[in-house]
């Protein structure tokens, strides 16, 4: 259980360190490998055989710390890894994204990244909530800034089409 643990924090590391390079496939395979070396050790996720007997042996409450730290830093770090990539799979920047907020609610970074896929993803009510939260976190972050303004203008375009198109129908 401990190798497996640094197993995962190995690989991760080596994710970080691919990203560093500018080599997103190498990272988020690493990252995807660290996951893979904490899977089953989680004891707040389903046994995949639940029937089975025990779980697996329990974890010291360090070891759930390094597990829950180095599986959020993961998602995290795939998501970033993944708006690097073309085409941009934004449906799994948000299901990782969402991953960590499940964890880490106020991770300013997840806000951002969620923002930016939901908005990608046309859903700009959902891209506006993340973004705002993260705007309060990194009030001087260009980048959330840039999005929110984006999505704010959506939202403005969708609201004036809509009013548009009622007043045809009963005007």
């Amino acid at each position: 259980m401990e190798k497996r643990l640094q197993e995962a924090q190995l690989y991760k590391e080596e994710g970080n360190q691919r990203y560093r390079e500018g080599k997103y496939r190498d990272a988020v395979s690493r990252y995807h490998r660290a996951l893979l070396q904490l899977r089953g050790l989680d004891p707040s996720l389903p046994s995949p055989l639940p029937n089975l007997g025990p779980q697996g042996p329990a974890l010291t409450p360090e070891q759930e710390n390094i597990l829950h730290n180095t599986q959020t830093d993961c998602y995290n770090n795939l998501a970033a890894c993944l708006l690097q990539m073309e085409p941009v799979n934004y449906e799994r920047v948000r299901e990782y994204s969402q991953k960590v907020l499940e964890r880490q609610p106020d991770n300013a970074k997840a806000l951002y990244r969620a923002g930016v896929a939901f908005f990608h993803l046309q859903d700009y009510d959902q891209a506006r909530h993340y973004l705002l939260a993260a705007v309060n976190r990194q009030p001087k972050d260009a980048n959330v800034r840039r999005y929110l303004q984006l999505t704010q203008s959506e939202l403005s375009s969708y609201h004036r089409k809509e009013k548009q198109l009622y007043l045809g129908m009963f005007g």
